[in-house]
């Protein structure tokens, strides 16, 4: 629920434009945070007409006219676009992109930010990821590929513990497993084998485990053109000091001190440029957000994994920070023309904080009221963000796991984590919960850094 405070912070540091203004319809794809940060920015753009949103949310709702659309629908898709005359459509989470949304909507002559169906391989099938790194020299752990649980097994008792687990497909953010032990190990590989994420499961990635710092960055590409955003650092992890069981993000914070000047060169030499290089090259030009998960130690950047848009939570701070205009990046990775504008960032610190549901990342109750948000919204340039609401006679309630978005601006990560935390105290919501050291990796960096 932005408030008429937070909707004043917002107009206070508009998107810088260049070009022309107004004439777009657009049509933003998905429900969660990452939608609502996406519709946020896209409603501050000087080329925007009209913005329609589906299936959206009750935050998406107070940005854009929400339209009763199912995305994995193409033909539905498509015929709104043309009754609607829409100009653009932004896809936002990974799945309608493997399915091909892109590819219909293109061949019924409508503009995509999003890539293709072969494209968007890069998320949804690791091993073609790990080929392609092996093709481009694009450093990544070791691992192999099995389509057996006896011969994934057998690999394992051979490596040992720890060893990383991967369902090849799409698992909704569930399909990994970092196994300290063997028994974890297989365990994890049965549990694939078994069906407990569907087709995504059944062909397992076993590779080796990787120490160092994780960061997130991400790239527009055009298929030909590069442009580099902004690093982040996600918290993965539901509790604090980074422990219990994966969730899909329980708060990010960008820039990531680690992706300084030097290290982003190297992410770009190293990795998204010889990605891209290698997609146009197979035939298969890569379109849209590339997000590289990495991992960082003493010697460089290796890569976790590719996936094909933007991160969440991580989109929320990038939106925050954004100075150029969000649908003029769109619109030039969907013409092939990102060698014409640039990207350019706020010095300050985004940190935003996931209030999810008890229970998550397991079971929790569902429809909890929520209440204060005006209350939180009115501390300085915060923003919140809405990923799993409805709204049901005035009142707003919590429908997913991952449910709001507190996010906040500072000139260091200090200030940004004050804000936000100030503001999340303020919501009324006795079923919610949320970690309480978002950006502990880069307070605890400053006072070493200081000193040398």
């Amino acid at each position: 629920m932005i408030g008429p405070e937070a909707t004043a912070q917002r107009q206070q540091r508009p998107a810088e434009h260049t070009g022309p203004t107004g004439g777009m319809n657009v049509l933003l794809l998905g429900s969660g945070g990452r939608e609502h940060a996406l519709s946020w920015a896209i409603g501050n753009s000087a080329l925007l007409t009209r913005l329609f949103a589906a299936p959206g949310n009750a935050g998406i709702a107070r940005e854009a006219d929400i339209v009763d659309l199912d995305p994995a629908d193409h033909n539905a898709v498509i015929a709104f676009c043309k009754t609607n005359t829409i100009d653009l459509v932004v896809i936002g989470p990974e799945a309608p992109l493997v399915a091909g949304l892109t590819d219909d909507l293109e061949a019924a002559g409508i503009k995509v930010f999003g890539p293709s169906r072969a494209a968007s391989m890069l998320e949804g099938s690791k091993d073609f990821t790990k080929k392609l790194c092996t093709e481009c020299n694009i450093p990544t752990a070791r691992s192999q590929t099995f389509d057996t649980a006896e011969a994934a097994i057998s690999y394992i008792r051979s490596e040992g513990a720890p060893i990383v687990v991967k369902a090849d497909g799409l698992a909704a953010g569930k399909g990994v497993v970092v196994a300290d032990t063997e028994d974890a190990a297989v365990a994890a590989v049965e549990a694939c084998f078994d069906g407990a994420f569907g087709a995504a499961g059944a062909q397992v990635v076993i590779e080796d485990f990787l120490q160092g710092e994780e960061a997130s960055f991400f790239a527009l590409s055009d298929g030909v053109n590069v442009l580099p955003l902004e690093g982040a650092q996600d918290h993965k992890r539901v509790g604090e000091g980074d422990t219990g069981p994966n969730t899909g993000g329980m708060g990010a914070y960008s820039p990531a001190p680690i992706l300084d000047d030097a290290m982003t060169q190297r992410v770009m030499a190293e990795i998204i440029e010889p990605a891209v290089k290698g997609m146009a090259e197979r035939g298969t030009p890569y379109r849209g957000v590339l997000f590289a998960g990495l991992m960082i130690d003493e010697n460089g950047p290796q890569l976790i994994e590719f996936n094909c848009r933007f991160g969440d939570p991580e989109c929320q701070v990038l939106m925050m920070r954004l100075k150029d205009d969000i649908l003029v990046l769109m619109k030039a990775t969907a013409d092939g023309m990102l060698d014409r504008v640039s990207a350019r960032f706020f010095d300050d610190t985004a940190l935003t904080v996931v209030l999810a549901s008890k229970g998550y990342p397991g079971s929790y109750d569902k429809n909890t009221e929520i209440r204060g948000l005006d209350k939180a919204a009115s501390v300085e340039d915060v923003e919140i963000f809405h990923a799993g609401t409805s709204e049901d006679g005035g009142q707003l309630l919590a429908t997913g796991g991952r449910v709001l978005n507190v996010t906040a601006l500072g000139s260091n990560v200090e200030e940004a984590q004050t804000r936000a935390y100030e503001a999340a105290s303020k919501i009324d919501w006795e079923n919610g919960f949320y970690r309480r050291d978002i950006g502990w990796r880069a307070l605890n960096r400053q006072p070493s850094e200081e000193a040398g």
